[in-house]
C-alpha cells in the first residue's frame, strides 16, 4: 500500500486515518480517487458534504454509516443513491451482508478488525483493477461477505460459495489464530491472509471457470473436477505429500487445484501489497552477495521477472530485520520454479483483459460442503 498525505498540511497519513494527527483535520477515503480527502470542518458523521477535487466537478459526499461506529473511514458520492432508500454504506461495507452480534465486545472488536482488513483487500483489487460488485447489482456472480459467530446450535466454517465469503471472527483472536496456526502448521495465517485466500477462489470463479485459461489452470495446478470432499478427507487422514514444498507454495495447497489456486493467488496479493509499500518509502536495498541494489521506488509491478527479483532482496530484508528483534520470520516461504509457473499465470491472467463472464454456473459453486462437518454447522463450498 502506497503512502498517503493529508491535503491540508501533508502530514503522512495511515490507511485507518480519520483525523489528521498533525493539523487535526478530518479526513476521510475515497476510493473513487483511491486517495484521502480533506472533509469540510463542522459536518456532522450523517450529513452530506460537498468537494471540488482537481479535474472532477464539484460533488456531494457522504461518510459510511459505520463511521459513527469508529468502524470505517470511506466517503461515498451522494448520486450513487438510485433507489427510494438512500445509501448509506460505503462501497465495502455495502459488501457486508451479516455481521456478528455487536453487543458481545469480542465480536464488535474481531467486527472491526474483519472490515478493516477487507478495505486493505479492496484497495488492492481496485488497483489491480479486478472486477468488485455486490450481489445488488449482479446476483449471479456478485460478491458478498458474512462476518459470523459460532454458536451452540452452529459451527461457522470459514470460506467461499458462489461468490458468499464467510469468515468465523474467531479469525480476529491471536489466541485461537496462533493456535490453529501451530496445530496445522500454516506458516502464514491472518486475517488478511484469510481474505485474500479465499477471494482467490471467488476469482477463480471469475476469470477461470468456463474461460480460456481453464486449460492452462489445469496444466499448473490439476484437474479441479476430482473430489473435492474426498480430498479434504485425504488431506485431513494423511497429511501433504513429503515433497510438497517443491511444487507447492503451503501444506494445504496440495489439498486440491482449488486450494492450490487460493494460496498461490493470496500470495501474489502478499506480493504486490508489499512491493507497492517498498516502493511508495522508496526502499533501497543492496542484493548480498552480488554487489548490487534493488531500488523499488521505480519498480514496474507489470513486469513479473522484475516483481520476483525485488520480492526476494525485500523479503531477505523483512526477515533479517525480524531475526534481529527475536522474532519469527516475516516471509516463512521459499517459492521454487514450479511456485513461480503458477504465481506468473495468475500475474498474466489478472492483467490481460477480462473475458466476457460464463452464464453457467462455476463448478467450483455447485461443490457440496464437506460431508464431516458437524449439524447445523454453517460452511461453504471451499476453503
Amino acid at each position: 500500500m502506497r503512502i498517503f498525505s493529508c491535503k491540508a498540511c501533508d502530514q503522512t497519513l495511515f490507511f485507518e486515518n480519520t483525523v489528521c494527527l498533525n493539523c487535526q483535520a478530518e479526513v476521510a477515503y475515497l476510493p473513487d480517487i483511491a486517495d484521502f480527502v480533506v472533509v469540510p470542518k463542522g459536518v456532522a458523521a450523517d450529513a452530506a458534504f460537498e468537494l471540488e477535487l482537481p479535474g472532477k466537478a464539484r460533488q456531494r459526499y457522504r461518510r459510511c454509516k459505520n463511521f459513527a461506529a469508529d468502524a470505517c473511514n470511506w466517503i461515498f458520492p451522494v448520486e450513487e443513491q438510485k433507489s427510494s432508500e438512500p445509501e448509506v454504506f460505503c462501497a465495502s461495507c455495502r459488501l457486508t451482508s451479516i455481521i456478528p452480534d455487536l453487543s458481545n465486545e469480542q465480536h464488535r472488536a474481531a467486527w472491526l478488525e474483519i472490515e478493516q482488513n477487507k478495505r486493505r483487500l479492496l484497495y488492492t483489487l481496485q488497483a489491480l483493477a479486478l472486477p468488485v460488485a455486490g450481489k445488488a447489482q449482479e446476483p449471479e456472480t456478485g460478491l458478498t461477505f458474512r462476518f459470523m459467530s459460532d454458536t451452540e446450535q452452529q459451527k461457522v466454517m470459514t470460506g467461499h460459495s458462489a461468490g458468499v465469503i464467510t469468515i468465523n471472527v474467531a479469525e480476529a483472536n491471536g489466541a485461537f489464530r496462533e493456535n490453529l496456526r501451530e496445530k496445522l502448521g500454516e506458516g502464514y495465517r491472518t486475517v488478511l491472509g484469510h481474505l485474500r485466500h479465499e477471494i482467490g477462489h471467488y476469482y477463480w470463479d471469475r476469470l477461470v471457470s468456463g474461460q480460456p485459461a481453464l486449460a492452462g489452470f489445469r496444466e499448473l495446478f490439476g484437474d479441479e473436477q476430482q473430489s473435492y470432499d474426498e480430498a479434504i478427507q485425504r488431506h485431513y487422514d494423511q497429511g501433504p505429500p513429503a515433497d510438497w514444498a517443491e511444487s507447492f507454495i503451503s501444506a494445504y495447497a496440495t489439498m486440491h487445484p482449488w486450494e492450490d489456486w487460493a494460496e498461490t493467488w493470496a500470495h501474489y496479493l502478499h506480493m504486490v501489497d508489499t512491493l507497492e509499500t517498498a516502493k511508495s518509502h522508496g526502499l533501497v536495498l543492496r542484493v548480498p552477495g552480488a554487489g548490487a541494489k534493488v531500488v523499488t521506488e521505480g519498480l514496474d509491478a507489470r513486469d513479473f521477472d522484475e516483481m520476483t527479483r525485488s520480492w526476494r532482496t525485500v523479503t531477505l530484508a523483512l526477515n533479517s530485520l525480524n531475526r534481529s528483534m527475536g522474532l519469527k520470520d516475516a516471509y516463512p516461504f521459499v517459492p521454487t520454479e514450479a511456485v513461480q509457473q503458477k504465481l506468473r499465470f495468475i500475474h498474466e491472467l489478472i492483467r490481460q483483459p477480462r473475458p466476457a463472464p460464463s452464464k453457467e454456473a462455476p463448478r467450483s459453486s455447485r461443490a457440496k460442503p464437506r460431508s464431516a462437518r458437524a449439524p447445523g454447522e454453517v460452511a461453504a463450498a471451499k476453503g
